[in-house]
């Protein structure tokens, strides 16, 4: 069955290969690619989802969003991971030609669950504050989305916590009052985080093979990988790069690839502990509970990182080969 989803992203490498494999798949209907500010900045992320568009020739509106967090000062773009620009030591052409829809954001996720009730999920892999502003503005979208698959944050499972803090992932860090919004209200999330996009890996093998086997879409993937594979074995000493934003495109496309675990979820707003997510799933009463009155929520906690490789890998292949 065909998903339309609205792809709220911060283009970013992985975020690049998030974006092509929705565009890939045959199942998914990629609406639209709303930008936030996170691996880049915002006027770096919307010009490089529009050198995307016009490469790959992407139906896909493209919209600038939030350039910086509700609250907290700005953390200030991914440069060390993503590079100067976002694409690593690969600088996007601009596209004079194409040009981001007018309307903010926000605005274009609220006006399109509107035209479109029970038909979108909202696919977020950046920093939630363009989710979070269209709560602000128009609380009944809770109603009229489909689902809101989240790619952020950290729960303590399979050993994984914190990749910016010792409990905090990224996206979540950059905009915890976002968070704290987007996982409390009334509609259904599933927050696909580091605990399992931590368990798949994208060897320098399998990337080297996507690009003999994926055609143009591979190599490209291959180049603007070159740059993330330095980060992770300079720093973090692994020669590969897990699987994030690609993960929760890979929920939408097949949610038997992950299992869940369900519960209300809170996102710390200040302190040393900016950025943790907490969810409760043990169905205790507490005298004091700012858990309780809120929606329940999902999160992985396992992943077939075997069937999701092979998925990814066969997406791209098709794709990147048409007959």
């Amino acid at each position: 069955m065909m998903q339309k989803i609205i792809l709220d992203t911060d283009p970013g490498i992985d975020d690049a290969m998030a974006i092509l494999f929705a565009e890939a798949h045959p199942d998914i209907s990629l609406e639209a690619i709303t930008c936030v500010y996170g691996n880049a900045t915002i006027e770096n992320a919307t010009a490089n989802a529009l050198f995307l568009k016009k490469k790959y020739s992407l139906k896909a509106d493209v919209v600038k969003g939030a350039e910086k967090p509700l609250v907290r000062p700005p953390v200030g773009p991914t440069v060390i991971v993503h590079g100067e620009t976002g694409f690593g030591d690969f600088n996007a052409p601009q596209s004079n030609d194409l040009q981001a829809d007018p309307r903010p954001a926000y605005q274009y996720i609220i006006d399109s669950v509107r035209a479109q009730p029970g038909e979108i999920t909202l696919v977020a892999v950046g920093p939630l504050t363009n989710l979070a502003l269209a709560l602000q503005a128009a609380p009944d979208i809770v109603d009229l989305v489909k689902e809101v698959v989240v790619m952020g944050g950290a729960f303590g499972v399979n050993g994984h916590r914190g990749n910016v803090t010792p409990y905090a992932e990224a996206n979540i860090h950059d905009d915890p009052h976002a968070a704290d919004l987007v996982f409390t209200a009334r509609w259904p999330v599933t927050i696909i985080g580091l605990d399992v996009t931590q368990e798949s890996f994208f060897t320098r093998q399998y990337l080297d093979e996507l690009r003999d086997e994926a055609g143009e879409l591979g190599q490209f993937i291959w180049q603007i990988s070159r740059f993330y594979l330095d980060f992770y074995s300079q720093k973090l000493g692994l020669e590969g790069c897990h699987v994030h934003d690609p993960s929760a495109i890979a929920y939408v496309i097949d949610k038997s690839l992950f299992s869940l675990r369900e519960g209300p979820v809170r996102v710390v707003t200040d302190g040393p502990a900016e950025g943790h997510t907490l969810q409760k799933f043990d169905g205790r009463q507490y005298p004091h509970d700012d858990w309780r009155d809120k929606a329940s929520q999902r999160i992985g906690v396992g992943v077939d990182d075997k069937r999701l490789l092979r998925l990814y890998r066969e997406t791209l292949v098709a794709y990147g080969n048409p007959s």
